[in-house]
């Protein structure tokens, strides 16, 4: 689960790691009243308009921008809010914007001595542990960063047994070229950051730039947080952030539905239980020449009710040409998921205006076969996994 940009920071607040200070604000109206209080808290005079969308590349596509005025304020942040923000991160239609985050500013006019550095948390899914990766190139993109100077990327892998140790938290600020308070604030600001990521069972925390200011204060100046979904149990406080309006309406209702969906851009319709399964049944649809539009596991139960709420999800993307069902019969009976399909198929009349392919392999395939090749219905049946691919690819051309 993605936070937003003042969520992420609040978050790493909280732990003890110094944020650049902002407001959020829903309108022009409450960003000009978040600039003025950030002023008699901090003295700043000029602020920085953020976009909260969950993808980066913000500034590029006009979502950051400095005000150097309460009238910028007001008219920047009109500009922002409502707009459909496009990035390297989203698609084409952009992200609609609903808030912006009205900070301090803390790049100070005339100011020669501040640094920007990159700081990441991730776990390293080759040794399975977590790992600090840095560089003293922040304010960049770390893939062109690692694409044209990997020399300047580090990282500190941590032992889960003793987590981080000081010294290791004094090599990235050593390898960032500090010394003196810059160093100390840096060995603090990443021992804390650390601190927060295991804390918040979180997948990623992506800082950058960190900042290093012309006084040696070390700060996050923007934050990217990813909380790992199966923790989110433990933390009600941080699923309660959930922002749906960022997340694809599809995905949305087929979760709330049980279902296991993920949108692709194809054109042949998953309907699969298990995601191994689901991973060779869109290898199988490449083969056939088609593309898959989307994954979907409807996991050990696949009865009339959840079969059809599958059938909907599916639907709903104009692309798809037709629906691969893809189904082993180990937990749950064939002849019962194929009694299921025709049922749904039923209730949903005139609906379906596409072809489906039906393959059932396990408990009473058999019967299953006989069930979708006498129901009447636009269903075609397959036994083996090349008969299925030829039948896609048949329907396709």
């Amino acid at each position: 689960m993605n936070l937003h940009e003042y969520q992420g920071k609040e978050l790493l607040s909280s732990f003890g790691v110094r944020i650049q200070r902002g407001i959020v604000a829903q309108n022009a109206k409450e960003a000009v009243a978040a600039a003025k209080k950030l002023t008699e808290e901090t003295g700043t005079g000029w602020h920085v308009i953020k976009a909260q969308v969950h993808a980066g590349g913000r500034g590029k596509g006009g979502g950051v921008k400095l005000a150097k005025s309460l009238e910028e304020v007001e008219t920047i942040t009109g500009q922002i809010i409502g707009m459909d923000l496009v990035t390297p991160q989203t698609s084409a239609e952009g992200k609609r914007v609903h808030q912006v985050l009205v900070t301090e500013d803390v790049y100070y006019p005339g100011e020669t001595e501040t640094s920007e550095f990159y700081v990441s948390v991730l776990l390293n899914r080759g040794t399975g542990r977590n790992m600090i990766m840095y560089s003293t190139e922040g304010g960049m993109d770390i893939e062109t960063v690692a694409e044209e100077t990997p020399h300047l990327i580090f990282t500190e892998e941590v032992d889960p047994a003793t987590g981080l140790l000081p010294f290791q938290a004094r090599r990235v600020a050593f390898n960032l070229g500090l010394s003196g308070l810059a160093f100390k604030e840096m060995t603090k600001f990443v021992t804390a950051l650390y601190t927060a990521y295991v804390k918040s069972d979180s997948s990623l925390f992506e800082i950058n730039p960190v900042l290093k200011t012309s006084d040696n204060k070390i700060m996050a100046v923007d934050a990217k947080v990813s909380i790992d979904d199966n923790a989110l149990f433990r933390h009600k406080d941080l699923a309660a952030l959930r922002d749906l309006r960022e997340e694809s309406a599809i995905e949305v209702e087929a979760g709330e539905l049980g279902l296991n969906y993920v949108d692709l851009e194809g054109n042949v319709g998953c309907m699969v239980n298990g995601a191994g399964l689901a991973m060779a049944t869109m290898d199988l649809i490449k083969q056939a020449g088609g593309e898959p539009a989307n994954f979907l596991d409807v996991g050990g139960t696949a009865d009339a009710a959840r079969v059809e709420a599958a059938f909907r999800i599916i639907l709903k993307d104009p692309e798809v040409k037709a629906i691969l069902i893809n189904i082993f019969g180990g937990i749950v009976r064939c002849d019962r998921v194929a009694q299921g399909i025709v049922d749904a198929y039923k209730n949903m009349g005139d609906a379906i205006k596409v072809p489906i392919i039906v393959r059932l392999q396990g408990t009473n395939a058999d019967i299953a076969k006989k069930l979708i090749d006498s129901s009447g219905l636009d269903v075609q049946s397959a036994v083996q996994f090349q008969e299925a691919a030829d039948k896609v690819q048949a329907v396709l051309n």
